[in-house]
């Protein structure tokens, strides 16, 4: 673990304006003893890849299975409520508690007349469900935000400054310790005393952290509708199985109803190379012709031809490590240099207590919200080493 510094860094850059790199700079500027007020470089917007398509779905104990990212789940978990409860606006972004709810979804055309299962909520179809329901979490234990919404929240109430341009390179100097970050366009560098990357998939481009660690994307699909009624949308997110025909791939689509009106439905998924450019990612038709599908098995209030309008078709990337497991910690051998990515999923959910245990780290010289060792880029160079 690092030592303490002598004195915390005066200048932050943090590259990446999506969730982890804005709950970052909202702990750097919250920090107690000594708050930091980032510079934060972001490519297209806030919010404008994973951090703004993501579905928003938080759970306290999904990943208890592992004991270091539980730790990290349940302390974000808790932070998320904190933030709800302090942050100015927070009602905007949409965070509440919430039922959720494991639905078989028939793949042959519903029958009508099912008997309704006391565990559907009233506007799912009774005869979407193939079996009856399973309960996988309550209001206590699974709750959700906006994602995008959230992040330009966290962003906004740090009074970081935003610089909108592309992050070239980490520049370091001959004792390996950070200098600032070259952006392509701009002469000069933007100095800096700590650097964070928090570039999602693209993280991975840079030198410094190729030369340590594989980052990869999986592509996901997503569509946002608003039903003609949406106040008879109740809050409970549905994780469902669906077989679209037999012998065929079995399915694991998710629903999410928000409090703004509008009901998320995502899936079909894939691993994928991400493009150079955020701006320029758009879903495959036959992925969003499926999510289509699928949301009006479910339920009626979420079909088109019933009047439901379709706010968005789209698709994002999520960052993954080759272990599965975040990458959050310093870069080995580059003094000042910090990551934070790999998050696959659990992005939203696990950005408040990353940004918060890095910010420690960078300002305290040590996490405490949550222990990050398991975390560490270091890890992969070890793992190197035994072979």
């Amino acid at each position: 673990m690092a030592a303490i510094p002598a004195t915390p860094p005066r200048r932050v850059v943090i590259c990446g304006g999506g969730v982890v790199g804005s709950c970052t700079a909202y702990f750097l500027s919250t920090h107690a003893a000594a708050p930091t007020v980032p510079t934060l470089i972001e490519k297209c917007a806030p919010a404008c890849g994973a951090s703004g398509k993501a579905g928003g779905f938080l759970a306290l104990d999904w990943c208890d299975s592992t004991p270091s990212l539980s730790a990290l789940a349940r302390a974000s978990f808790a932070l998320h409520r904190r933030l709800a409860a302090s942050l100015d606006g927070a009602a905007a972004y949409g965070y509440r508690p919430v039922h959720t709810l494991s639905i078989c979804v028939p793949s042959d055309a519903p029958r009508p007349g099912s008997p309704p299962h006391p565990l559907l909520p009233g506007w799912v179809d009774p005869a979407a469900s193939a079996a009856p329901p399973r309960e996988l979490g309550t209001p206590e234990t699974t709750a959700q935000v906006h994602p995008g919404l959230f992040t330009k929240a966290v962003l906004a109430a740090s009074g970081a400054e935003v610089v909108v341009g592309e992050v070239e390179r980490v520049v370091v100097r001959d004792d390996c310790r950070v200098a600032g970050v070259a952006v392509k366009g701009r002469d000069g560098v933007v100095d800096a005393d700590a650097v964070v990357l928090a570039l999602g998939p693209w993280s991975g481009r840079l030198d410094v952290v190729r030369e340590v660690c594989h980052v990869s994307g999986i592509k996901a699909h997503s569509i946002v509708l608003r039903p003609r009624e949406p106040e008879k949308i109740t809050p409970h997110a549905l994780f469902l199985s669906y077989q679209p025909a037999p012998g065929a791939k079995m399915l694991d689509p998710e629903v999410y109803p928000r409090p703004t009106g509008e009901v998320y439905v995502c899936g079909m998924s894939k691993d994928e190379d991400a493009p150079d450019d955020p701006a320029t990612i758009t879903g495959e038709p036959d992925s969003i012709a499926m999510l289509h599908k699928i949301a009006g098995r479910v339920s009626s209030h979420l079909r088109t031809e019933e009047g439901a309008k379709v706010v968005a078709e789209q698709a994002c990337y999520l960052p993954c490590s080759t272990d599965g497991l975040p990458i959050i910690g310093e870069m080995p051998g580059v003094k000042g240099c910090y990551i934070a990515t790999g998050h696959s999923c659990w992005g939203i959910l696990n950005a408040p207590a990353t940004g918060a245990a890095l910010a420690e780290l960078i300002l305290d010289g040590k996490a405490k919200t949550v222990d990050l060792e398991a975390f560490s880029p270091a890890r992969f160079l070890k793992r190197r080493s035994r072979r």
